[in-house]
């Protein structure tokens, strides 16, 4: 019969992630091992990391230990506690197992932590209590103590197939051509609230293709927003020297009620008669004669595909009205025929989600319940919805997230390919009424 832990999925998750994208393999319980120190140790040794989970009323204590180890070995030990889904943590240097493992009084080691499994009691010194941020009572008791393998979600073999698909989409993408080179660039607009994570998508596009973090676009997330421009931001290859096949295009953020985008900017911005650089005004729409203003546009100055950027963890709180205004712009988006999509940001911050439900995100519970929210409360199709983990304080690029932005980016580009084709066929059905009526 399997064993199983006492943490709740919720728990779990959290200590996941919190120590680096682990995964947890149960190796001891104590009331199915028994409360024995001997046997905890006889079970952990030799095992790689460890956590020690150990509940105790109202929070739950524990003990990482980042190194595997013998029973004297001083390996590297963190305290922490949960709490209400909060953790905290004490780090306390070098210690050995058996140290804290004790089975009558005896002074203090270093780590300033004790635990007596045959009486179900732990004790710690008043500064241990005080980093952990813990009521200071003296002994807890607890009631279960469990010990879990940890390993990397994403090992040694499942990083070199998603560096594979990393270097794949990146050959598409730098190789894609829009529909019978009918443009040499695909214009992508991305829309959404303020702080939802527009600019930090082409902050992390960039990113990739660069090789490194960069922050060209500033990104805000105050009510105002710092995208006031229309800017239009082409990228060029390093490898090349060359422009990407696309033009990633950062509107102002859409605001409640009369703030933010001017809804009815955005068609002249599908039409391509604003240009980059416009500054907008929420109370007033941009007018013909206007320095910013385009009055005859190519095909190569119109929108090919549109992106709503929606921050995941808020998106089903969408207002009434935010949810009025976009379902406004969607209806002009049908009428000018422009290819349409929608981005979820910041899946990575979502309590249920681990690094490792990012390389099969779309089969992630939490996230599927997401989508299904959107795709029931605004329309869209479950395979029109896309999800993305940008780059936002992170020094330094990784391989399972640039996967998820680029499959991202070159869904918007086979989006746009379908208007293209739209196009050609409405010019072709153009003609053809044309010669039929001579």
């Amino acid at each position: 019969m399997a064993v199983a832990t006492r943490l709740t999925g919720m728990q779990e998750k959290k200590l996941q992630n919190y120590f680096g994208g682990k995964q947890f393999t149960l190796l001891y319980k104590a009331t199915v091992h028994e409360f024995s120190g001997d046997n905890l140790l006889q079970r952990c040794c030799d095992q790689g990391p460890t956590v020690t989970v150990i509940y105790g009323g109202h929070y739950v204590l524990g003990v990482y230990i980042r190194e595997s180890y013998k029973r004297d070995d001083r390996v590297p030990i963190v305290l922490f506690a949960v709490q209400e889904n909060e953790i905290s943590e004490c780090d306390v240097g070098a210690s050995s197992p058996s140290s804290f493992l004790y089975q009558y009084n005896r002074r203090w080691d270093d780590s300033g932590f004790l635990l007596n499994l045959e009486q179900k009691k732990v004790n710690m010194n008043l500064d241990t209590f005080k980093k952990l941020g813990l009521p200071q009572n003296q002994p807890i008791s607890f009631e279960e103590c469990e010990v879990f393998r940890c390993e990397d979600l994403l090992d040694e073999r499942i990083m070199k197939g998603i560096t594979r698909l990393q270097d794949k989409l990146l050959v598409d993408v730098r190789n894609y051509r829009p529909r019978r080179d009918l443009v040499h660039q695909i214009r992508i607009l991305l829309l959404g609230p303020t702080g939802a994570g527009k600019s930090s998508f082409f902050n992390s596009v960039k990113s990739v293709f660069r090789g490194h973090v960069t922050h060209q676009a500033l990104v805000g997330s105050d009510t105002t927003g710092v995208s006031d421009k229309y800017r239009t931001y082409s990228i060029k290859d390093p490898r090349a020297d060359s422009p990407l096949p696309f033009i990633l295009c950062d509107s102002m953020g859409l605001g409640e009620r009369e703030k933010g985008l001017c809804t009815d900017d955005i068609v002249y911005i599908l039409k391509g008669h604003i240009s980059d650089r416009y500054q907008f005004d929420s109370t007033k729409a941009i007018t013909p004669g206007h320095s910013n203003y385009i009055d005859y546009p190519l095909l190569k100055d119109r929108i090919h595909c549109a992106a709503f950027v929606f921050d995941i963890n808020s998106v089903e709180y969408l207002s009434r009205d935010m949810m009025a205004k976009i379902k406004k712009i969607r209806r002009e988006l049908i009428k000018c025929g422009v290819a349409h999509v929608i981005l979820l940001t910041h899946v990575d911050s979502m309590d249920l989600v681990t690094r490792g439900d990012l390389r099969d995100i779309y089969s992630c519970m939490p996230v599927k319940l997401k989508l299904e929210t959107v795709h029931r409360e605004l329309g869209f199709a479950l395979s029109d919805i896309l999800v993305v983990s940008n780059y936002t304080s992170e020094w330094e690029l990784d391989p399972v997230k640039d996967v998820l932005i680029l499959s991202a980016l070159r869904q918007m580009l086979w989006a746009a390919d379908d208007f293209l084709e739209d196009l050609l066929l409405e010019e072709t059905e153009i003609k053809e009424k044309e010669l039929s009526s001579e």
